[in-house]
């Protein structure tokens, strides 16, 4: 067999084939296209967000998470709920349960604050706290505040609402005005605690809190 030796250009690395692959090769995408990670929402609560008495399917995170993709946003909700948490408990726990990924913080407390009759005072100093440390990190958040029914007397009901729009306003969140709105006090809505939303209350909880969340997500 006759050997043709090669030409200098080639021995060199100038050939012409050696010209094409290297334009190709700069041409190709440095690596495979990776698909934009979905945000994450993070909901911050107690035993509505820890879907109390419910699967998980029908808890509150999985049905914000589904409400939110029928509304054309493909995003993860990660639930950190606490049974019986106050607003003081969410505080002592924010770093541990809100993980650095969170792009949209859900803050759901305020509820056994209510429950327990605490000064509406302090449920806004440790609501200022919570949003504030979680604006330090770069999360945006919403703020989902509880309606105090008038039993509870109305000095104390109106400033206990007032809390909520309050610390929203001051720090420059956004506000999802009465998260258990069409479902506190609707016992077809509520399992038989009548505290606590069963799967159809916990989907109208979603419902009223998607488009603030929405907004957050910008």
């Amino acid at each position: 067999m006759i050997h043709t030796p090669p030409s200098k250009d080639a021995v060199r690395g100038h050939g012409p084939s050696r010209r094409l692959i290297l334009a190709a090769l700069l041409a190709a995408p440095a690596g495979p296209v990776l698909a934009r990670a979905a945000p994450v929402v993070t909901v911050l609560g107690d035993s509505i967000t820890a879907g109390y008495g419910l699967p998980a399917a029908s808890a509150l995170p999985a049905q914000l998470q589904a409400e939110l993709a029928r509304r054309g946003r493909q995003v993860v909700v990660r639930g950190a709920g606490v049974s019986g948490d106050t607003t003081g408990g969410g505080l002592a726990r924010l770093d541990f349960s809100v993980q650095d990924d969170t792009r949209v913080c859900v803050v759901a407390l305020g509820g056994n604050d209510l429950l327990r009759g605490l000064d509406p005072k302090t449920t806004e100093a440790n609501l200022t706290r919570i949003v504030s440390r979680l604006k330090a990190r770069r999360m945006a958040v919403v703020l989902a505040a509880i309606r105090a029914p008038r039993a509870a007397g109305a000095g104390y009901a109106q400033a206990f609402d007032a809390a909520f729009a309050h610390v929203a306003r001051t720090q420059g969140v956004t506000l999802a005005p009465d998260m258990l709105a069409g479902v506190a006090g609707v016992a077809d809505l509520n399992q038989r605690d009548g505290i606590h939303p069963n799967a159809r209350g916990a989907q109208i909880v979603a419902r009223n809190l998607a488009p603030a969340v929405i907004r957050a997500l910008g």
